[in-house]
């Protein structure tokens, strides 16, 4: 399955959660068993160009797609959580989100030293949370140099902010617009 017939499972809900707002819902595109896989191995081929020895994804989207694409490599995957859901001794980070604030905990056991780790997640809006993710994994040890998603949102310029990170983003689809 190619690029345009995945971005044709993606649905587009209008005035989501707010008016002005045009919502990219996944949820078309991971019930659709051969859009899953094609995403997946479209994600998985370049996590691969990467050298990825690990892959990360964050809360809760992220878990979906890159557990896959960890499966499918035959690699480590490591959950980027929300606060209070790891049940040992976690590394955090606190970040800024739109209006408020917000952490993501991580277990650094998990990161084995020398780790190259993809980040990967369903989309990028602002940035804040994958920015926050890659901090948070690099404190952790792992070297973080590629970031992939389904779903870019550019105007909103998140896609910048990890490059000014010295991260390489990529992602299969591009909306327009917020």
């Amino acid at each position: 399955m190619n690029l345009d017939e995945i971005r044709s499972l993606i649905r587009t809900v209008p005035d989501f959660p707010s008016p002005g707002i045009q919502f990219r819902d996944i949820t078309t595109l991971i019930s659709h068993g051969a859009g899953l896989a094609a995403t997946v191995r479209h994600l998985a081929d370049r996590a691969a160009t990467a050298e990825a020895t690990l892959i990360a994804g964050m809360e809760a989207r992220g878990f979906i797609f890159g557990a896959a694409v960890a499966a499918q490599m035959g690699l480590g995957f490591v959950p980027v959580r929300k606060p209070g859901k790891l049940p040992v001794p976690t590394l955090g980070i606190d970040y800024a989100l739109e209006y408020g604030r917000d952490r993501l905990e991580i277990d650094p056991g998990a990161i084995p030293p020398g780790a190259r780790v993809v980040v990967i997640d369903d989309l990028i809006a602002t940035g804040g949370t994958a920015l926050a993710a890659t901090d948070l994994l690099r404190q952790a040890g792992a070297t973080i140099t590629h970031a992939l998603f389904v779903i870019d949102l550019p105007d909103l310029h998140g896609a910048d902010r990890l490059r000014g990170a010295g991260v390489t983003v990529e992602a299969l689809i591009r909306f327009a617009g917020h």
